[in-house]
């Protein structure tokens, strides 16, 4: 037995001198130094009492420290848990008694308020700030540059991410060495990614867009990573001039089209550019074509599966679609109870089986029950359907669906209309009590010019749909509420204009 991840990851670069980071300052990191800082930590950890199979909570800044702490998780056999290094104390609290680490890695700010929950759990605190430095770094220099990595099976899990609890409290996704694996070994392919490749990384390594399709992808295939702490405009286009992919969610698409630096001649050495995260409305994907000449490749994955589709490298990119299921991945679309097969461009929820396909919720075997089919595909809570292509797209969430005086409203088709009106800049349809219908449609817009007569804009969505589709009110607002990653944030609608 070996080490699933150790394999695919580590080894083939121990000895690869060729730059894996460049760090905003300049530094330039190789894979050998990378993995050495790694394995130095490695041996701080396990000195510390962390075993195979051990949890380990890490929730500090996007360094090159704490991404190195990922690599230690599969050195040492540890399950890996990134948490964001944002979250306040009353939710670091709930997330360190449900997932009871071995080892809390957090900022030395936080660590006297996190110590009573710690002592109570017996968990051990170190120490790790955004400049690198902390107790999770001191003494490196007296350990060794070399750990021989614990073995792990295929099935042993990996990491563990949490949901992001919209309803409910957050559940942790259990991830195993195969579902990782797997996944960046099939998206490598899909999109042409090789050693010459650098990427442009400007996303969280608390998430698994930033983490594992990011960092898995370049390192299985020896690629450099311009590893930005944040996304910063200038920064990722002075990265354009010597990047070749770059990986965003579409927040990062749509500052881009503002920004008149953005053209042809400073993305022509660019071969791809991926959105994922959150939806990339149509307008977002012709205006960036205009602009650079590049389509941006839309791709559709969740905490409990990593990636599910793409669309391709070559061939088509459908505007507005996810693509098409990866290779080894079984999507099919559940138009009613006991209709199991995918139907053209009927709606349903979207059900999948892979080789991507999580362990089951932590300490949560009913959720874990409740989240699969009785023949073993996972229920996503998402809705979509196939078109005639055998594309893929994603029509909204489950929980989001609105039914009004008993029709089924899809949110996202009515949010469709509304963002094609010219004045414009997005929306977000939500259903509210209504003591007739049972739920209406409310609309949540955000527009170039606030003066905009909402008449208008009313007139031109009663003219491009049904009326029972048609919002019963609409809120103009300066900006509409994201989390990190830039999804809308409905909940927050929902409580606030109920």
């Amino acid at each position: 037995m070996t080490n699933y991840l150790y394999k695919h990851l580590i080894q083939p670069n121990i000895n690869n001198k060729k730059t894996f980071l460049l760090l905003d300052d300049g530094t330039k990191i190789s894979y050998e130094d990378f993995i050495s800082l790694s394995s130095k930590i490695s041996h701080k950890l396990a000195n510390l009492g962390l075993k195979s199979g051990d949890r380990i909570l890490v929730k500090s800044p996007k360094c090159k420290e704490t991404l190195s702490l990922y690599l230690s998780s599969i050195l040492t056999g540890a399950v890996f848990f990134p948490l964001n290094s944002s979250y306040t104390l009353n939710e670091t609290i709930y997330f360190i008694e449900d997932s009871k680490p071995t080892i809390l890695i957090c900022e030395s700010s936080e660590v006297k308020s996190v110590k009573p929950i710690c002592d109570k759990i017996g968990c051990k605190i170190l120490s790790l700030n955004a400049n690198g430095e902390g107790e999770v770094t001191n003494g490196l220099e007296d350990l060794d540059s070399f750990f021989k990595h614990n073995n792990r099976a295929e099935d042993d899990l990996a990491a563990l991410l949490y949901t992001s609890g919209t309803t409910g409290k957050p559940k942790g996704a259990m991830l195993t060495h195969q579902n990782l694996v797997s996944n960046a070994l099939q998206l490598i392919n899909l999109w042409n990614i090789d050693k010459s490749d650098t990427l442009i990384h400007a996303l969280p390594i608390y998430h698994t867009h930033g983490l594992f399709v990011a960092i898995n992808t370049s390192m299985m295939s020896g690629a450099s990573i311009r590893f930005i702490k944040n996304f910063n405009i200038d920064l990722v286009i002075e990265a354009f001039k010597y990047s070749t992919l770059m990986m965003g969610v579409p927040t990062f698409y749509t500052r881009l089209i503002k920004d008149k630096r953005l053209d042809k001649s400073l993305t022509k050495d660019m071969k791809l550019f991926i959105s994922g995260s959150a939806p990339l409305l149509t307008e977002t994907h012709q205006d960036f074509l205009n602009i650079t000449g590049h389509q941006i490749l839309e791709r559709y994955g969740m905490t409990e599966t990593n990636m599910n589709t793409s669309n391709p490298f070559d061939g088509e990119r459908k505007a507005g679609s996810v693509g098409k299921p990866i290779k080894d991945i079984s999507i099919r679309i559940n138009i009613t109870k006991g209709d199991k097969d995918a139907v053209l461009n009927k709606i349903g929820m979207i059900e999948i089986k892979g080789p991507n396909v999580f362990k089951g919720y932590l300490n949560n075997p009913k959720k874990t029950q409740e989240a699969f089919t009785e023949d073993g595909y996972f229920i996503t809570g998402d809705i979509g359907y196939f078109d005639k292509d055998g594309y893929l797209f994603i029509s909204g969430r489950n929980k989001d669906l609105i039914i009004s005086g008993g029709f089924n409203i899809y949110p996202k088709e009515i949010e469709d209309v509304i963002n094609q009106h010219k004045s414009v800049i997005e929306s977000a349809v939500f259903g509210i009590k209504d003591h007739d219908l049972g739920e209406v449609p409310i609309a949540a817009v955000v527009m170039i010019n606030n003066n905009t007569k909402i008449k208008d804009l009313s007139i031109f969505v009663e003219n491009n749909l049904v009326k029972y589709k048609t919002p019963k009110k609409y809120l103009v607002l300066n900006e509409l509420p994201k989390n990190v990653m830039g999804k809308v944030q409905k909940n927050i609608l929902k409580d606030k204009y109920s």
